[in-house]
């Protein structure tokens, strides 16, 4: 996305997120307004670019979703608590005064719809070839943005429309005086289907291809209304969406040595990418503004604290760290094991500080997938820890995959078997380990596919959420963590959600309004 910085700022006015500051309905005009923009194909195109932009601030989204997990240990510095937010998260203690991350997931997923409600409330302004491809590649956008919000904070506020009898996301912007009136929607449900339309809008009007990677493509569209249909219990809908991006033939599984080097910037937007957010480190940022920079400030969380004499690896923040439970779900002829964690147990047992300096609750596993390498960040060393390159793959085929077996194990299809056994065969590299009825249910075996094949990628969480197994899945972690650690206390009816930011409910003069979400008022 080689433009996105040089129009960053350009609709500072009209892209201004909701409640994003305390000055917000004082900010000056600067730059073009609706009226006097949209005249031309290239300005459609540049405001389309800026509604892409703030899909690289979803490395907030990534760090909080992999720290929930009960696979994943917050970590950091053995001696200060130096995120306290991540580490409230990992412990489920976290409330509506924890800002930093979680303020940061609510008030730039929110700039972000409204950057593309800016492009999609003037769709009619202009007439020409080729509009229809960018009105859906901004409807995908916005129904991406929406989706993160409501697997964090539940029925957000949105402001809707009926259109055609059927409730939309309004193509409208969120003023000032709106953010003292608009309502949370209905409910969670409710959330999704707004989602739905969305995307069934855009997908007949996307291409299967794209002359450049960050672009949508109609299969990322199919993937992403089939996880919404699945994550809103549709699953007849979700497989019948999901069959139609695996018969598609435009993705597949990595195999062999490209599989093992997919996590790594050699390997991206390869055949197994459905929908890939794009990093650079060609421009720095500044820790004053993290969210500017083009790099994926995510990745630098995962590494080790100190040097441990590599030339591969580059030192980090020590956070994240994955569980001897997630390890050893893993058998070893697992490849997926060694792609998924970088095991450092044996240096974790040397004294010497300068090849291993452990983090909190030290496990010796680090997440393998985006750990920070050295030629990541090469060529910005006064900003090297907010640039690097490591794109995240927010929709793998394999993805596709299970969730489309999900679907149909739910749906009673007849492919839910093919599917798992496709993801399994490229982990094992033969048919061995294909589905048996001896293993137990078929949508267990699935949910378990799910937790080995994607963790560290940021879905586990949600995963569990959505199923109905947190609370299950943090009681065996507690039951099985290592001497020392803390206990995590999910607790049903509160903890399926984030607490809505406390300074935004104020903002907005919405404490009684919209409510506290359950369980984070005392």
């Amino acid at each position: 996305m080689k433009k996105i910085k040089e129009l960053k700022y350009v609709f500072l006015t009209v892209f201004i997120t909701l409640f994003a500051c305390d000055d917000f309905v004082e900010v000056d005009p600067i730059g073009p307004n609706a009226g006097d923009f949209f005249n031309t194909e290239e300005e459609y195109e540049e405001a389309l670019i800026g509604a892409y932009d703030l899909l690289q601030a979803t490395f907030w989204n990534n760090l909080i979703a992999v720290a929930a997990s009960d696979d994943f240990g917050a970590g950091g510095d053995a001696f200060n608590y130096d995120q306290p937010v991540v580490q409230n998260v990992n412990l489920m203690i976290h409330s509506p005064a924890d800002e930093e991350q979680l303020r940061s997931i609510w008030q730039l997923m929110y700039g972000g719809l409204n950057r593309v409600n800016y492009l999609l409330e003037n769709r009619d302004k202009l007439e020409f070839a080729g509009k229809e491809g960018i009105i859906a590649q901004g409807l995908f956008l916005r129904a991406y943005y929406t989706f993160e919000l409501v697997k964090f904070f539940g029925n957000v506020p949105l402001k809707v429309e009926e259109k055609n009898g059927v409730n939309r996301i309004a193509d409208s912007q969120i003023s000032a005086v709106d953010q003292f009136s608009i309502e949370r929607v209905s409910s969670i449900s409710a959330v999704y289907g707004l989602i739905q339309e969305d995307l069934k809008e855009a997908i007949p009007s996307l291409s299967p291809t794209q002359d450049l990677p960050y672009k949508v493509t109609r299969g990322a569209a199919q993937a992403l209304l089939g996880k919404a249909y699945l994550y809103d219990g549709k699953y007849s809908d979700a497989a019948t969406v999901l069959n139609q991006v695996i018969s598609s033939n435009q993705y597949g599984l990595t195999m062999g040595d490209d599989y093992t080097n997919m996590f790594t910037t050699a390997g991206e937007n390869g055949i197994e990418s459905v929908f890939e957010i794009q990093y650079t480190n060609i421009e720095g940022a500044g820790w004053d503004c993290l969210q500017c920079s083009e790099g994926s400030y995510f990745v630098q969380f995962n590494g080790p604290r100190s040097p441990f004499n590599d030339d591969v690896y580059a030192t980090g923040w020590g956070f994240l760290l994955p569980s001897q439970a997630l390890y050893d779900t893993y058998e070893a002829n697992d490849i997926r094991r060694d792609v998924t964690i970088l095991d450092l147990t044996d240096l974790k047992a040397l004294e010497d500080n300068k090849v291993y300096s452990a983090p909190r609750e030290d496990t010796g596993f680090y997440n393998q997938k985006y750990v920070p390498r050295k030629d990541d960040k090469s060529g910005n060393a006064s900003t090297a820890e907010l640039v690097h390159k490591n794109n995240y793959r927010a929709i793998r085929y394999a993805d596709v995959l299970l969730m489309a077996a999900e679907a149909e194990a739910q749906s009673s299809g007849a492919n839910a078997e093919t599917y798992l056994n496709l993801v399994r065969a490229r982990a094992y590299g033969d048919n061995s380990h294909d589905y048996s009825s001896s293993e137990g249910s078929l949508i267990e075996a699935i949910y378990e596919e799910r937790r080995k094949e994607l963790a560290g990628e940021g879905h586990r969480f949600f995963d569990l959420v959505r199923t109905g197994t947190a609370k299950s899945a943090f009681d065996a972690y507690n039951a099985s963590k290592p001497t020392g650690f803390e206990d995590v206390i999910f607790k049903e009816n509160k903890n399926e959600v984030f607490p809505i930011p406390l300074v935004e409910l104020e903002l907005a003069q919405a404490t009684e309004r919209w409510g506290q979400n359950p369980g984070y008022n005392n």
